[in-house]
């Protein structure tokens, strides 16, 4: 058949290139068809520029997904070490930043390369700029989609094309429109490991503090994170806001945590016995940042410019219980323009956990972000993709022998 192929993959990120190299390495014909003019673009903008390919402490505990289990069987099979192991095969110099992250010593594209590279020497054809208008199930078995350009014909189909976050990266709910289409469930999308809006007071204090951070244990839902935390002209950002905003719901308070690793009782009265003069908000500036103390105590309405003599013992606890247990109420996120990821996706129950091929559709996998599975902040959504591709393209290799 003209324009046939064991496999199609649609996305050319980091879940649809790592299936389509390990595919085609185990023999099948692959062809890659993403509507973008570049490949990767996503991994080239992540963790800075330089992406943070895995995480050391890769544990499922980490995912986020209404089948906890899901990930396991995927995550177990192709490791982190598998990865590091490619990462080392390619001579890509990395580091450990902190908490287990990896990161690339010089540039996101280094990861990228190596994907293009893999598929270039297993003979994968990626064809970009190439818009998906129809997807049918063939009557006899397969697949046909009708581009942009033309129509293909494939075996197997996998859908790799993540979720809505960054759209001005060609970010799409596609996937979800092909699940759908073939009678799937999906969970509706949410924007995850985004950055949170404030309105009125809280948004005049973020805005004074743009560009300021301190380290803080933000808590919601009985989950909590020990992160910075950014003050930005919208709101809170940061890692701690990033990781808590997958667990956080509209009308939530956030519980923070000024001074995590202190007790602000103890040391107030220490400090009063000590330096009587030291002014409140010097005291509580040695321990943040001037500008962020003096901000905090006139958002919270507690005078700053008195000297810790003048606290009496319930004033002291009256302190140091805002310190320890700042309530901020967000008005929302900053939603898809800046999230990382999406909660939700494909409903796992539709999917085999060891495949990742639909339960009611032979030949139909998906991968990565489409998924609904979703990782902590740290290299834990890319180690997904690497290892959701791993297990649908060792499925692929033996269907096709």
């Amino acid at each position: 058949m003209k324009n046939h192929t064991n496999v199609i993959i649609i996305g050319a990120g980091a879940a649809g290139l790592m299936c389509a190299a390990l595919a085609a390495a185990g023999g099948c014909s692959v062809r890659v068809l993403d509507h973008a003019n570049k490949a990767g673009k996503k991994i080239l903008m992540s963790g800075g520029g330089r992406c943070n390919f895995t995480n050391y402490d890769i544990q499922p505990e980490r995912y986020l997904g209404h089948n906890p289990h899901f990930c396991k069987s995927a995550l177990s099979r192709y490791t982190q070490w598998d990865f590091i192991a490619l990462v080392d095969k390619h001579g890509v110099a990395w580091h450990e930043k902190k908490d287990g992250q990896l990161f690339c010593d010089n540039k996101s594209s280094d990861i990228l390369n190596l994907l293009l590279s893999e598929c270039d020497q297993a003979g994968v054809d990626i064809q970009l700029d190439t818009s998906i208008q129809a997807v049918a199930a063939e009557p006899a078995g397969g697949y046909r989609l009708q581009t942009s350009s033309q129509q293909y014909h494939c075996d197997a189909l996998v859908i790799a094309t993540g979720g809505p976050s960054i759209p001005t990266l060609g970010a799409s709910g596609f996937g979800y429109q092909v699940a759908r289409q073939f009678g799937l469930a999906v969970y509706e999308p949410v924007a995850a490991l985004v950055p949170f809006t404030l309105t009125s007071q809280l948004k005049q204090l973020s805005s004074e503090l743009s560009g300021n951070a301190c380290r803080v244990d933000v808590s919601c839902h009985g989950k909590h994170f020990l992160e910075d935390m950014l003050f930005t002209h919208r709101g809170l950002s940061g890692p701690a806001m990033l990781q808590i905003s997958s667990y956080w719901q509209p009308g939530d308070s956030l519980t923070i945590n000024l001074l995590p690793e202190a007790d602000a009782a103890v040391e107030l009265r220490s400090a009063q016995h000590t330096t009587p003069k030291q002014l409140v908000k010097t005291w509580l500036g040695q321990r943040l940042t001037q500008k962020i103390a003096e901000c905090w105590l006139a958002a919270v309405g507690f005078a700053a410019d008195q000297p810790l003599s003048a606290l009496n013992g319930a004033q002291m606890d009256d302190l140091a219980q805002r310190i320890h247990h700042w309530q901020v109420k967000p008005a929302g996120t900053e939603g898809y323009r800046t999230a990382e990821v999406a909660l939700g996706g494909v409903d796992t129950d539709e999917l085999s956990s060891k495949t990742l091929e639909s339960k009611n559709h032979q030949g139909l996998y998906f991968i990565g972000e489409v998924v609904d599975v979703t990782g902590h902040l740290g290299g834990f959504n890319f180690q997904w993709a690497w290892s959701s591709a791993a297990a649908a393209a060792e499925h692929l290799v033996k269907v096709r022998s």
